[in-house]
């Protein structure tokens, strides 16, 4: 309540402290709503609608297609399909070659993302010191990274050639004997990842020198002044900085390696061997348009398609669990 004291006669009402404005209790139950502006819903339908529309025609709905016709035996040239249901899933985890298709695919995706993360970031490292020329080499680590892989495929051929190779040249002046990379599946598989990782290490590179120029350089200082050695420093100063830019890069540089085709279409053909090479992004090209089992083919990209589902969401709860 407020009070009065007297004044030259008058009484003067002191506002009441800390009293809380007097609410209905029909309004606190139900707010005014704030009256929608269709102008900026217009506004973001235009915007959406275009991109939207775009991924229904051009993503999901391929992606749907796919899964239906795995449920088909279907010769892609032949106008008909006929129903088999699970069957061309159970022919796949029975098939003689899975397994080597599976050890392919795996050994391949973790040594190229391995390969592709540590290369970038040591790279990047470098690179974001203050060295003579560093704006040309950096142009040049990024370069493979624009070109096709059918070219640099094409090009690391004559590079682990075992007859006049550059590889061949070099094991010479050793005195090493030079494996047949197309003779053997394991080098075969180990020529094509090293050949994936220097065209890739341009991507990760970039993407993790943008976030090390962006990092907080107080904490360098900091770090500097308490004489913190340079592994400690990287380790607890540097790399925390680049979680967010890590967890990014994995997820992107994994999707990438689980789905490349050209290099390995151009340098070994899936082989040797039938599928010395082989990867399951490979598989569904040969199943597909080479030996016209269409349904087979969308059975193996369906399974493939929800292995990284499944990796994606790990890495995203992950995510969310390293952030609390």
């Amino acid at each position: 309540m407020a009070k009065t004291i007297p004044a030259s006669g008058r009484t003067a009402a002191i506002p009441p402290v800390n009293e809380k404005p007097i609410v209905s209790e029909e309004y606190a139950r139900h707010p005014r709503k704030r009256k929608l502006d269709w102008r900026q819903i217009g506004l973001a339908a235009l915007l959406i609608g275009p991109n939207l529309l775009l991924l229904i025609l051009f993503t999901y709905r391929p992606l749907v297609d796919n899964i239906r016709i795995s449920f088909f035996n279907w010769n892609i040239s032949s106008p008909t399909m006929t129903f088999v249901g699970l069957q061309n899933y159970i022919d796949w985890f029975q098939a003689p070659d899975t397994g080597r298709v599976v050890f392919n695919t795996v050994v391949f995706t973790f040594f190229a993302v391995a390969g592709s993360m540590v290369l970038g970031l040591a790279l990047a490292l470098l690179l974001d010191q203050k060295l003579f020329g560093r704006a040309a080499v950096r142009s040049m680590v990024f370069a493979p990274y624009v070109i096709a892989g059918a070219a640099i495929g094409v090009a690391f051929q004559f590079v682990f050639d075992p007859n006049y190779g550059l590889i061949q040249y070099f094991l010479g002046l050793l005195g090493v004997d030079v494996p047949n990379f197309y003779q053997q599946q394991n080098w075969a598989l180990f020529m094509i990842t090293v050949t994936y990782v220097w065209k890739n290490v341009g991507y990760v590179f970039v993407i993790y020198l943008a976030a090390l120029q962006g990092r907080r350089r107080d904490l360098d200082e900091a770090s500097e002044i308490d004489g913190t050695p340079a592994v400690r420093h990287f380790f607890r100063v540097v790399l925390p900085q680049l979680r967010g830019t890590t967890f990014f890069l994995l997820i992107t540089v994994l999707l990438n390696s689980f789905q490349v085709f050209d290099i390995i279409n151009a340098m070994t053909g899936g082989g040797p061997f039938g599928y010395g090479t082989s990867t399951m992004v490979f598989q569904v090209y040969q199943e597909t348009f080479i030996n016209n089992r269409a349904g087979y083919g969308a059975a193996v990209a369906t399974i493939m398609f929800l292995v990284v589902l499944v990796i994606t969401v790990l890495q995203i709860k992950l995510q969310e669990r390293m952030d609390k």
